[in-house]
């Protein structure tokens, strides 16, 4: 019998899965002949036998266990893995030309689908947050959060989007001070400033946080309330059944989000090595920058985020993350101090009323409105953010799922939007101000040629320079390091059936092959824009996973709706309703509600939907033994099935004065 210990240390029993299906147990495992079953992807999608589905326990969490390798997934995903690096190797030009073609295209003819579902994926979670479904658990009913929250928000940072806000910090407001968004303000005007932070806010806040939290919502909620393996294919029970998500088209689900976790982590590693390289050239540590010292570092790197990885997360990333948490703030505070101080905190409050005031307008963006000067800048910035956070979702949200057992919907989805968000709003007013202030003061800040030479350009205003220098090195590492290994660890744990912790040699290969694709897609970009191959790649592995997201917001609610949480809030409505209702015909405003037991009064069999039920369908919900509704006509003789139900009972009129 399986166990899980809880906080304080005692252990408590978990129903076998055999109990929490309440089926035949032989539907897992090994075949008669000895041949390999079918493994279910889920635990329970129905209760425990005898149970009826609104009280139900959530059964035990299936993806616990170790499972073996799915070879088939693995081979296939492993063996186009690898064909796309021999490629890249043997023909660069080749594969780039290809990719550029394919990105041309999407970018041109489905820009505007990335628009709306951004838009649209901030308004459902907000929706879940905010509705009847914010309190569902993560878990069972009385689970407490696996990590501590400061703990679960660093690793959250880190993996999400940490080397982009080292890359980007001074770099996006400062693009977007000395070159608008089409159609908007004066280059390096006072406006201009407004429209940088606001642009830079849209692309890093809200929408991509709200990206992430569709996908790790549904992972989390699927394996820790529902007991099914931590699995992309798992979220799609609801919608295709328990075979067919775990059949074919499951399985081509999950190759597709190892691979848009493959080209999407691939790309931070290739931004994270650009930025160290920038850095080693600029401390004169070598020479100039080439693809050579890159792939150098990518491979060092890659070592470093390997054995961070088949250490686990308990041990490796969590350490990482907070380290990096307290390195970036004495970064953040740097740059405070001996920056413009005044001017950033003057650019905090504007910022922020700056990107409210024209959320709407850079939300509705598009080649319609601002021809092709729009769609170019379009396919440069918002189109190629959307799609790059998309692509970065499998693993992000899968990982966002793997430490958040235990939280509510409302307290997933207030952590994963707002707390990043207002990280990401400082970090840019901190060093987007600085970059802005001086570049408007003199200095060339924009003029350094590279995107991530900026923000060596502005630390070296100040005094020791050298130092800041190196802890930008440190922290863009541990930022690589610990976003890899997450990465690793949820290909691994694609590959393996959706277990929480994958075997080491599973890890190992998946770390390799990213370093290996990080390096092609840095040898695929032109001389002196090699960031163009990790845009390209990027945006193709998104496209097709942005229709999968689509499908997985709909499995997701489907889902919850049958919670048990939801279905008692339902019930509970339906019969202290009935009960005043009861009560005022008959006792007018004296009468006193209790509960007691009666003789089953009956109610419809549809335990999905008890909002069917109307007051006038002949008393409250009774439920047999067997779990099962109890039809009027079948109730048999009173007292023959004594159940709960609320009454209205009248009570003397209180006369005193």
């Amino acid at each position: 019998m399986e166990q899980r210990r809880s906080e304080h240390g005692s252990p408590s029993r978990q129903p076998s899965q055999s109990e929490a299906i309440g089926a035949d147990p032989t539907t897992v495992g090994a075949a008669p002949g000895g041949g390999e079953r079918p493994v279910a992807s889920t635990a329970a999608d129905v209760t425990v036998t005898g149970t009826h589905p609104a009280i139900a326990e959530p059964p035990a969490c299936i993806a616990d266990r170790h499972w073996a390798v799915d070879r088939v997934l693995f081979a296939v995903a492993a063996a186009m893995a690898l064909g796309f690096v021999a490629w890249g190797f043997v023909t660069p030009t080749g594969l780039g030309t290809v990719s550029s073609s394919v990105l041309g295209w999407i970018t041109g003819t489905l820009g505007w689908l990335f628009v709306l579902l951004a838009s649209a994926f901030v308004i459902f979670v907000i929706w879940l947050a905010a509705g009847k479904y914010g309190r569902i658990p993560l878990g069972r009913d009385d689970e407490r959060p696996e990590f501590r929250t400061i703990s679960w928000i660093a690793m959250m940072f880190s993996a999400g989007m940490g080397i982009g806000l080292m890359f980007f910090g001074v770099a996006e407001p400062l693009s977007h001070y000395v070159s608008p968004p089409p159609l908007t303000v004066e280059a390096e005007s006072s406006q201009a400033i407004e429209t940088a932070m606001a642009t830079t806010l849209f692309h890093w806040t809200l929408h991509p946080w709200a990206l992430y939290a569709v996908v790790g919502l549904a992972i989390a909620y699927g394996t820790f309330r529902r007991g099914r393996r931590q699995l992309i294919s798992s979220v799609f029970v609801p919608l295709l059944g328990e075979r067919r998500a775990a059949g074919p088209a499951g399985r081509v689900i999950d190759v597709l989000a190892i691979f848009a976790t493959l080209f999407g982590s691939a790309a931070s590693l290739g931004l994270g090595a650009l930025q160290i390289g920038s850095g080693v050239e600029i401390l004169g540590w070598a020479g100039d920058l080439g693809n050579g010292l890159l792939v150098a570092i990518i491979a060092v790197l890659t070592a470093a985020f390997v054995a961070s990885a088949v250490s686990g997360i308990e041990r490796g990333i969590q350490w990482l993350a907070n380290t990096n948490m307290v390195l970036a703030l004495l970064l953040a505070v740097f740059v405070f101090v001996l920056g413009p101080t005044i001017f950033i905190l003057n650019l905090l409050p504007d910022a922020l009323g700056s990107y409210f005031s024209d959320l709407g307008e850079m939300a509705a963006r598009t080649e319609a409105t601002g021809g092709d000067p729009m769609a170019t800048w379009l396919r440069g910035w918002t189109v190629f953010y959307w799609a790059w956070w998309i692509s970065w979702t499998p693993f992000v949200g899968l990982f966002i799922a793997r430490i958040s057992r235990g939280r509510t919907i409302r307290q997933f989805v207030t952590g994963v939007l707002l707390v990043p968000s207002l990280v990401s709003l400082l970090w840019f007013a901190v060093f987007g101000g600085a970059g802005i202030a001086a570049q408007r003061d003199g200095a060339d800040v924009a003029g350094q040629g590279t995107t991530e030479g900026q923000l060596f350009a502005v630390l070296g205003q100040y005094p020791l320079a050298t130092a800041a220098t190196v802890l930008v090195m440190i922290l863009v590492a541990i930022f690589f390091v610990s976003g890899a290994d997450a990465a690793s660890i949820v290909m691994g744990s694609l590959s393996q059936r959706g277990t929480l912790e994958p075997s080491r040699w599973v890890v190992v290969f998946w770390g390799v092959v990213m370093g290996s694709v990080a390096a092609i897609m840095l040898l695929l970009g032109e001389e002196g824009a090699a960031l163009a191959g990790l845009q390209n790649l990027t945006i193709i592995a998104a496209l097709p996973f942005a229709l999968v997201m689509v499908a997985m917001a709909v499995s997701l609610v489907k889902d919850l709706r049958r919670d048990p949480i939801v279905l008692r809030g339902s019930y509970a409505s339906l019969a202290i309703e009935q009960a005043v209702v009861d009560g005022i015909s008959r006792h007018g405003d004296d009468f006193v509600l209790v509960v007691e037991k009666t003789p089953s009064s009956g109610a419809p069999d549809d335990a999905a939907a008890p909002e069917r039920l109307s007051p006038g369908a002949g008393g409250q919900p009774s439920v047999s033994p067997n779990g099962n509704f109890v039809a009027p006509e079948a109730a048999g003789p009173a007292g023959a099935q004594s159940q709960s139900r609320a009454e209205a009972i009248g009570r003397p009129r209180d006369t005193r004065d």
